[in-house]
């Protein structure tokens, strides 16, 4: 294909966000049903809550005192579970014992980009799955190293960066410009680094935002973004 007719879409997320969940299965489908057009995705740090310390908390305990009560818990879950039925997500949210701090999943993913964007697609989507479909705590480094492996990354690497302080800063960076770009809520689709789509929106709004950008590039429109 051709770069004219290649766009990048950066997606700002937390894998602990159950819409970004949702995001990435709609986002998975709006680029089959955008045509030929070469969809490049990247993968972006966000952290709904980078106050929980390293070892996460209990999550019940930090859900209670978040929403108020189990009554207004169970409401929000199963809003939720429904729109994951949809997309093929088996959402187990009782199964998840463990709050976890993100920023080493997003260590973890960053890492994964440089090694190639099919190994970080693989790697976003397993930490979706370890933590919203089989309850682990993908704050847990020996969990992230496993993950790591499955994804096609030298684990032994990923084994011996974790418990450095190796792009801490760089991730803290990338999440204070998101914010300085107003950000505040994830997913966010980033289009050629220019046009923001904001929410899990359905598969044709950003089947067409795609198609739309995609167009205005081919015309010469946009500048180009590396």
């Amino acid at each position: 294909m051709s770069e004219a007719n290649a766009i990048t879409v950066d997606v700002v997320s937390d894998v602990v966000c159950p819409w970004c969940f949702i995001g990435q299965k709609r986002l998975d489908k709006a680029v089959a049903a955008a045509g030929d057009i070469d969809v490049h995705i990247r993968w972006r740090p966000f952290q709904l809550d980078p106050t929980i310390p390293p070892q996460g908390k209990d999550r019940r305990e930090y859900m209670l005192a978040k929403f108020g009560s189990d009554e207004r818990i169970r409401e929000i879950h199963a809003r939720i579970e429904p729109l994951g039925d949809a997309e093929g997500i088996s959402f187990a949210f009782d199964a998840i014992k463990v709050a976890p701090n993100t920023l080493d999943a997003h260590r973890l993913i960053r890492w994964a980009g440089a090694a190639g964007e099919a190994v970080q697609n693989r790697l976003v989507r397993r930490l979706f799955q370890l933590n919203f479909e089989e309850g682990v705590n993908i704050g847990d480094h020996a969990v992230l190293v496993e993950a790591a492996r499955e994804a096609g990354m030298d684990a032994s690497v990923v084994a011996t960066l974790l418990p450095t302080d190796a792009d801490v800063e760089a991730v803290r960076t990338e999440i204070a410009t998101a914010s300085r770009m107003g950000i505040s809520g994830v997913p966010c689709f980033l289009l050629e680094g220019k046009y923001a789509v904001m929410g899990a929106q359905d598969v044709d709004t950003l089947a067409d935002a795609i198609r739309q950008v995609a167009a205005a590039k081919a015309r010469g429109e946009l500048d180009t973004v590396g």
